[in-house]
């Protein structure tokens, strides 16, 4: 067992069996080549297909690979957390099952880190870090949504950062620890809430671009973008309250 982990990986996944294993593949591949220790931790979200046998099944061919199941489904932001909290590395990243924001963007975080910083997020607005795209766009519409959307964030909850949805998010251990003990959101706005959270903590966030592909069959449903505006209304209210015990 490895004592001293440099980068944990974790992969929340529901009714991911026909893309984790590619997903998981191309991340190993990068690890394996890497100097530092490291851990990739898969968080099966109750999933009602094959996913967990799956990655039982590549346990045995990917170095370092653990899973872990959650009984009930509890949505993306409650698997994030019960992965981030599970983790032993000393920086801890998470990334979607579909593989949209490719592993290699670590090393672009990696020099944030070096300066201390506690959180490090992908982009893909240019307005937040030069270079970033979408080399495979969303649809249209669902750009419109997502650009409406986040002006209310910004008004809302978390001013100055125009994609707080991407997921490509990594995190000191212990500022890991100090947001997701505290994290209350369990679905997709979960995003906005950790880095709410992280701006209240007084930690440094960085930003690195992304080069993300969009995958047509992605699980988000068009409800969900409705789901994060309340959930980001809620996240207000939490802090404003002192709910997040945050003193």
């Amino acid at each position: 067992m490895q004592t001293d982990i440099f980068l944990s990986v974790i992969i929340p996944a529901y009714n991911e069996a026909e893309r984790i294993g590619g997903t998981l593949e191309k991340i190993s591949r990068y690890l394996k080549k890497q100097p530092y220790p490291y851990e990739i931790i898969v968080v099966n979200d109750a999933s009602k297909d094959a996913t967990a046998e799956k990655v039982e099944k590549l346990k045995k061919e990917i170095f370092y690979l653990s899973l872990l199941n959650i009984k009930d489904n509890r949505g993306k932001g409650y698997a994030v957390r019960e992965g981030m909290l599970a983790a032993r590395g000393r920086i801890r990243l998470f990334t979607d099952a579909d593989n949209s924001t490719d592993i290699s963007h670590f090393e672009l975080m990696r020099p944030f880190f070096d300066k201390g910083y506690e959180m490090v997020i992908c982009s893909r607005d240019k307005k937040d870090a030069a270079g970033a795209r979408q080399s495979v766009p969303q649809s249209r519409f669902k750009r419109l949504l997502g650009n409406l959307g986040n002006l209310f964030i910004q008004l809302v909850a978390v001013r100055g950062i125009w994609d707080t949805q991407c997921g490509f998010k990594a995190f000191r251990d212990f500022a890991a620890k100090e947001i997701f003990s505290r994290a209350r959101i369990n679905r997709w706005g979960f995003d906005i809430e950790t880095l709410a959270l992280a701006r209240a903590l007084k930690y440094k966030i960085g930003i690195v671009p992304a080069d993300w592909k969009n995958d047509p069959s992605s699980r988000v449903k068009m409800s969900a973008y409705f789901q994060v505006l309340w959930e980001t209304v809620k996240i207000k209210l939490d802090l404003t309250l002192g709910k997040y015990n945050l003193k």
